[in-house]
């Protein structure tokens, strides 16, 4: 990225502008579809078959039913009525510290804004989030997947004994505003046993994480094990490279429970012949650039420069991440993990500084978030990680220094 001036940054957390900012594909071809034609979706048009036919072939065969909107929070607006509407019940299970979006529907089940603002409604509930590193049940627990989800299922009971049932278990697929989070492999089964017994539906939100990013799959829910299919994927923000686009993907079954109420959903430009050449265009990139395989090699590299530096400054806890999707957790001290949150702020502002872009999150917001373009490259990542090095190693000799009783002479 460029600056006013012309000065030249590094991008490491845009994970909107999917397949690099101002990529010549995506630009000609929402050029060519707006010389042509642009308009609602009233008016059918080849494009938005033939995205959906593309975007079938990244899932798993059940999940056959496309809704196609203008931005992840209305898609996540959508999987909750579709949730409700197919169970017939009210109620939602999210991850504590999480954000599903801006609309008022969505701040209701995002505990990261809640609990700033209203508080919690009756019908949300807040399971804790399955951090092996920082969380309830940590990396020395003898079966941490089962301990996670027995939260969700002693929830699900708690709710029950109120007369309260269950629509849906809302979840980012890798936590991100939660402190850039991977969850056990084999979490998401067992929470969705509990949840399908209760009724309910199982909510995968793809929207900071989706189309390659984890590298070894397109879609980071499949890093649960092939025998995982959520009910309801909702997607945005890479889907269209920093184009309004978003969609939903569910089963026919509950698009059939949706579709019964008699009052069909409509969104003017969800879909438009626009959004679609983009999105088609979006998933020819990752294809003609082997994106996915590059986030894999790219993010395995990037993985060995940061635990390398870990062995080295004590104020990295642990590096944890999938691909191009990647967290550094920094910490005051080993004993007690306390989140470095000031540590975390310096860090990343002597970093611009440098002309790199990068940022945190996690409650503590001391967690290190890296979700670059997919185009980021072996230099990009030493270079990065040359600079955190010096940056932390003048914050060490900095601390040592003020740590020096004082003299004086006489």
């Amino acid at each position: 990225m460029y600056d006013e001036d012309g000065r030249q940054y590094l991008d490491c957390i845009n994970n909107v502008a999917h397949v690099g900012h101002c990529h010549p594909d995506i630009v000609r071809a929402a050029h060519e579809q707006n010389q042509l034609l642009n308009t609602n979706s009233r008016y059918l048009h080849d494009n938005l078959v033939d995205y959906a036919e593309r975007l079938s072939k990244t899932l798993p065969e059940k999940l056959c039913v496309f809704y196609f909107l203008n931005s992840g929070s209305e898609a996540n607006d959508l999987a909750l009525r579709l949730a409700r509407q197919y169970t017939k019940h009210e109620d939602v299970i999210v991850l504590d510290h999480a954000y599903h979006g801006h609309l008022t529907s969505l701040i209701d089940i995002s505990p990261y804004k809640f609990r700033n603002l209203g508080g919690q409604k009756e019908w949300v509930h807040v399971a804790p989030v399955p951090d092996t590193y920082r969380g309830l049940y940590r990396e020395d627990h003898e079966d941490s997947v089962t301990a996670y989800a027995n939260e969700v299922k002693n929830i699900i009971e708690q709710a029950h004994g109120r007369g309260r049932k269950i629509a849906a278990f809302f979840v980012e697929s890798l936590p991100s505003v939660g402190g850039q989070i991977i969850p056990p492999a084999g979490y998401f089964q067992k929470v969705a046993e509990h949840v399908h017994k209760a009724g309910g539906v199982f909510v995968a939100d793809e929207i900071q994480v989706g189309f390659g990013r984890v590298g070894k799959h397109f879609w980071a829910f499949q890093l649960q094990g092939e025998d995982f299919i959520p009910d309801i994927v909702t997607m945005g923000k890479p889907i269209g490279n920093g184009h309004p686009i978003a969609c939903v993907a569910t089963t026919k079954e509950i698009a059939e429970a949706f579709a019964a109420t008699g009052v069909e959903y409509f969104n003017t430009f969800g879909g438009n012949p626009v959004s679609c050449a983009i999105g088609l265009a979006v998933l020819d990139v990752i294809e003609k650039e082997h994106l996915q395989a590059r986030a894999t090699e790219v993010g395995n590299f990037l993985m060995k420069l940061l635990k390398e530096q870990k062995t080295k400054h004590p104020i990295i806890g642990d590096v944890r991440g999938s691909g191009l999707f990647i967290g550094v957790d920094l910490i005051k001290d080993q004993a007690e993990r306390t989140p470095a949150t000031a540590e975390a702020e310096y860090l990343i502002t002597r970093l611009k500084g440098e002309y790199i872009l990068l940022s945190t999150d996690g409650p503590g917001r001391n967690v290190l978030k890296f979700k670059p373009p997919m185009c980021f490259s072996m230099e990009d990542a030493k270079f990065v990680v040359d600079t955190i090095d010096n940056l932390l190693t003048g914050m060490e000799k900095e601390h040592v220094n003020q740590q020096k009783p004082s003299t004086c002479s006489t």
